[in-house]
């Protein structure tokens, strides 16, 4: 993981969304190039999410920031927030969309009457088919080659270069030779070959922006968890502020059910608040006078007044979200190596196709015999079968999880997940299944059915859990029902007083150090009611199959210290209890900076930043929509051995790629050399560069049972 950047003393900091980033050497040219402006001291490329957060001296404007972007190449605005990001976003995947169904049906009608050509179709009937193919081929490329030749146009101007340059070149040549051999009545036209490269190419770019979109969700989705307007009370009347206008000192009125909308402290009045969202626990606590309490979490029992401590920004929530975003630049392994890869990708192309037509031009071969070879060199260089040799690994291994019960959402999760030596699991909700189970209930039909009605009377987690175990016993007649805030629910049944609820409330004591509450009637005897929460099943073989492939796991939670080393000693595995969010990620930190790669197995907000720090995530089904959009692996049932299942799907995976890139590279290293010899035309460049891409999907198709 990328070190954090720290900000100079009395350096402002701006976030600015950038186009047309597309690999390392577009990052470098930004990290590089930017602190050489007058005022600007650093930059930082958050590349998934399009955006550079620059430090730049106070006073600097955005205008100036804005200028100096434009001047290395890229066009940059001030970054407004999530709500404004998204229509951009989705404007850039339905542009990629759209011309990836142009070139896909182009490409199929163009390929159909190929067929006929390659079948020995001659004379007129050949010329027709090729000004057929031209007349597809030529809107087809002007339309859904916009995206390349932009970004192609943009580096020239600028005087650099990038991937998109030699792919505008060998696109645009190639359907001027084929042009021209079609008007000219030559025996080959090489529209195909260019169509479907764009086609390929756009189909990478699309999913590409898909991904970026399920990333910034995640951190808009943990940002939606508070209110956008509160109650303030002023002079002792409410009114309702959006969130924005809210300031520290404002007292808040937060109603039973509703979300608190900043850090604070409770002034009057008590209640019991779910903050699960921030530490794990399971359970709702009680606050009264002088409790702080956390954006974002929710309100349960009774009205309160809140004084506003920290707004906006500066509560805990957004600095989740910060650490979210921030952990989400870092980079993996191969992406790295195809960014690299990239760098060199340009220059490798624009030389050899160069040296290729003035050596044969020089030689004495005719201007159109050396600009053929050159296509050639260009159309056989072009690297489909080394691009698709991670994602179509990727998509075959994600069908084969699927059938397996675990959902891929990121391609690059099965090369991170492949090398993990670390598991860290929450506990509620992920090496449990995050229901509480009630057990000791009265066995009497009359008992029961009082339990059921009091337990129905209180949205409390422990009231629905009973309400969940006693769903087949009809609820007995109970009068005056009421709810005693932080104490439990009581009501009459035949003028006999029943309450159920704190055990000391009801009458009862509370014995050891579970989770219980009373039931029985005032004065008389009290039920103590146990309440656990269930250990997944195959929790402690999983946990065994880890350790099997070199995984130590550790199950650490914000819930009380001696529940967690319970449910741990039943995995048998260590543990660390009482951990806050900050605490998960900094221990996901320090981890990785002894040289681990960690896996974090979490489900809820509380878990977001551990999630998005470590190397890679995973999450069950039944996790919060944040917790799942941090995951990069969701599995579908109760068991934990989706887990080792996971892991071990990733390493097959990860050795096919292997075996891909062997081949790509092999493939690269035959052919280049023919091309440049002169041995091979533009149409055998297209079919050995579309037969190397079938070689590699061929092998990818291995992984069909990969998940086993």
């Amino acid at each position: 993981m990328n070190a954090p950047q720290r900000i100079a003393p009395g350096a402002s900091q701006s976030l600015f969304a950038v186009e047309g980033m597309r690999c390392a050497a577009c990052i470098a040219r930004i990290e590089q190039g930017l602190p050489k402006v007058g005022g600007i001291e650093s930059a930082r490329v958050n590349l998934g999410a399009r955006r550079v957060r620059v430090d730049h001296v106070p006073g600097l404007s955005d205008e100036a920031v804005v200028e100096a972007f434009a001047s290395l190449g890229f066009a940059a605005h001030p970054f407004a927030g999530q709500a404004l990001a998204t229509p951009g976003r989705n404007a850039e995947s339905r542009e990629l969309m759209l011309a990836l169904a142009v070139a896909g049906f182009a490409a199929m009608n163009i390929m159909l009457l190929s067929v006929s050509i390659w079948s020995g179709a001659t004379g007129d009937t050949r010329q027709l088919f090729h000004w057929v193919s031209a007349l597809i081929a030529i809107p087809a490329v002007a339309y859904s080659g916009r995206p390349f030749f932009r970004s192609a146009l943009r580096a020239l101007r600028n005087r650099r270069t990038n991937m998109d340059v030699p792919i505008s070149i060998g696109v645009l040549l190639t359907v001027a030779m084929s042009l021209y051999e079609t008007a000219t009545g030559g025996p080959h036209a090489y529209f195909d070959g260019a169509v479907m490269l764009l086609f390929f190419l756009l189909g990478g770019r699309f999913l590409d922006s898909l991904m970026r979109a399920r990333a910034e969700d995640s951190v808009a989705a943990l940002l939606r968890r508070v209110p956008g307007e509160a109650t303030v009370v002023i002079d002792g009347r409410h009114h309702r502020r959006p969130v924005e206008a809210l300031m520290p000192g404002d007292r808040l009125f937060v109603a039973a059910g509703e979300r608190i909308a900043a850090d604070g402290e409770v002034a009057l009045g008590s209640s019991e608040i779910d903050q699960s969202l921030v530490t794990g626990e399971s359970l709702p606590i009680a606050v009264g006078p002088g409790s702080a309490v956390i954006a974002g979490t929710i309100n349960i029992a009774n009205p309160v007044e809140v004084t506003a401590t920290a707004v906006g920004e500066a509560t805990g929530i957004a600095a989740i979200a910060r650490l979210m975003e921030a952990a989400g630049q870092s980079r993996s392994t191969m992406v790295g190596i195809a960014d690299r890869a990239a760098r060199l990708y340009a220059p490798a192309v624009h030389s050899l196709a160069a040296l290729s037509f003035i050596g044969w031009w020089l030689s004495g071969a005719g201007v159109h015999q050396a600009l053929l070879i050159a296509v050639a060199v260009l159309i056989i260089t072009c690297p489909c079968a080394l691009g698709l040799a991670v994602p179509i690994a990727q998509v075959v291994a994600a069908g084969s999880l699927m059938r397996g019960g675990i959902l891929l959402r990121t391609g690059s999760a099965l090369e991170r997940m492949a090398g993990i030596d670390r598991a860290l699991l929450d506990k509620t909700g992920t090496a449990t299944l995050g229901r509480l189970e009630a057990s000791n209930l009265p066995q009497g039909v009359g008992e029961r059915s009082i339990l059921a009605a009091l337990a129905r009377a209180s949205r409390h987690p422990l009231a629905r859990a009973v309400t969940s175990a006693l769903s087949d016993v009809d609820s007995a007649t109970l009068t005056d029902v009421a709810e005693e805030p932080g104490l439990g629910v009581r009501g009459f049944h035949k003028r006999r007083e029943w309450r159920f609820g704190r055990p000391d409330w009801v009458g009862g004591t509370s014995l050891g150090s579970s989770t219980q509450a009373g039931f029985g009637t005032v004065g008389g005897r009290v039920r103590s009611i146990v309440f656990a929460d269930t250990l997944r099943p195959d929790a402690a073989k999983a946990m065994a199959e880890l350790r099997r492939e070199s995984v130590e796991p550790l199950l650490v939670s914000g819930d009380r210290a001696e529940v967690v080393v319970a449910i741990a000693a039943a995995m048998r595995i260590p543990a660390a209890g009482e951990v806050t969010p900050d605490g998960k990620n900094a221990l996901v930190a320090a981890e990785q900076a002894a040289g681990h790669r960690v896996l974090m197995v979490g489900d809820g907000l509380n878990d977001g930043p551990a999630m998005k720090s470590a190397n890679v995530a995973m999450a069950p089904a039944a996790a919060s929509d944040v917790g799942q959009m941090s995951a990069d692996f969701i599995f579908f049932g109760d068991s934990l051995l989706a887990v080792p299942v996971a892991l071990r799907a990733s390493r097959r995976t990860m050795r096919v790629v292997k075996q891909n890139f062997a081949l790509a590279i092999g493939y690269n290293a035959l052919a280049v050399p023919l091309a440049i010899a002169g041995l091979i035309t533009p149409l055998i460049a297209a079919l050995a560069m579309s037969g190397s891409s079938i070689i590699v999907v061929a092998n990818s198709l291995r992984l069909q049972w990969a998940a086993r």
